[in-house]
């Protein structure tokens, strides 16, 4: 099963209320200020945002107002028109010349971070690179575990430490050997308790002090993924993320389970950062990297 058919399948949620959506509004009818409002409140409750809406509705009413229009060419016009917003922040997560190149990982956690660092690894294992895995959550035992789990499925090292141990103790250490071993790849599972924000800003600052130590420029990329079931929510995060560290690009997960996949447009929009990849389930092959024409035709049922 190809990564094409799996976004169709996974962006069902929010194709079927957009799509829909607009085939309720259009059908037999013409681009009317009723018509331009209800589309725009159906892309502000897809999370596109009240700016992006507008902008949007706006475009398509300077080009069709007041005449007939299919909800095939709505769909049509708002896929392109997304396409062109999302396409500049498209941008894979290359590993550079660094050796190794360090891949700060950071999120709430729920939002499938530590499962994101596990495909990360066993993507970049299967094109040729050598990949170690640092697990820097010490205060949350299942998380070390699954990511134990995840190096065990990808063929590749997991740094630890003790229990509750100093999380930047763990990330220097995996460094050091990674650097030992000329691995290609690090990549650091990070806490993610917002409840507990001044803490945790400490924790990962910590983490990225120590690693200067070794490379002024480490980490390389700090990655932050977002659950895109959490809507609006996940610019808060992003918000709170960017206080905290200096938040590099995104992956955003778990598109086959919202209705709010707009939410993608939004982040884009909003914060102008690389959107690496999107995630639409939970196998192994269901993160790839951000395709915004696939993205936008598969949420908008235009193809």
């Amino acid at each position: 099963m190809n990564f094409l058919f799996r976004l169709k399948s996974g962006l069902a949620k929010t194709s079927g209320k957009l799509g829909g959506g607009i085939g309720d509004i259009f059908s037999k009818r013409k681009l009317d200020a009723t018509s331009i409002e209800e589309l725009e409140e159906l892309l502000i409750e897809a999370d596109m945002g009240a700016a992006v809406a507008a902008e949007l509705t706006a475009a398509l009413s300077k080009q069709r107002f007041e005449k007939d229009i299919a909800p095939e060419e709505v769909r049509q016009f708002l896929a392109t028109e997304i396409t062109n917003i999302l396409q500049p922040f498209a941008v894979p997560l290359t590993i550079d010349n660094h050796k190794p190149t360090v891949i700060m990982v950071v999120g709430v956690n729920g939002n499938g971070k530590t499962t994101t660092v596990g495909k990360l690894a066993y993507q970049y294992k299967a094109s040729g690179l050598t990949i170690m895995l640092a697990a820097a959550d010490t205060f949350r035992a299942a998380a070390v575990e699954q990511l134990q789990e995840w190096g065990k499925r990808a063929g590749v090292d997991v740094v630890t430490g003790e229990p509750q141990s100093d999380p930047a103790s763990v990330a220097f250490s995996a460094y050091e050997r990674a650097k030992a071993q000329k691995t290609d790849v690090l990549l650091i599972d990070t806490a993610g308790r917002l409840h507990n924000k001044a803490n945790l800003m400490l924790e990962l600052q910590k983490i990225s002090k120590v690693l200067k130590k070794i490379d002024a420029a480490a980490p390389h990329h700090v990655v932050l993924v977002l659950d895109a079931t959490t809507g609006q929510n996940a610019i808060s995060q992003l918000q709170a993320f960017k206080e905290m560290v200096q938040v590099s690009g995104l992956i955003v997960t778990k598109l086959d389970g919202t209705a709010k996949g707009g939410i993608i447009v939004a982040l884009a929009r909003q914060f102008k950062l690389p959107i690496h990849a999107i995630g639409v389930g939970e196998a192994i092959e269901d993160l790839n990297t951000f395709q915004p024409a696939d993205f936008a035709e598969n949420m908008l049922n235009a193809k």
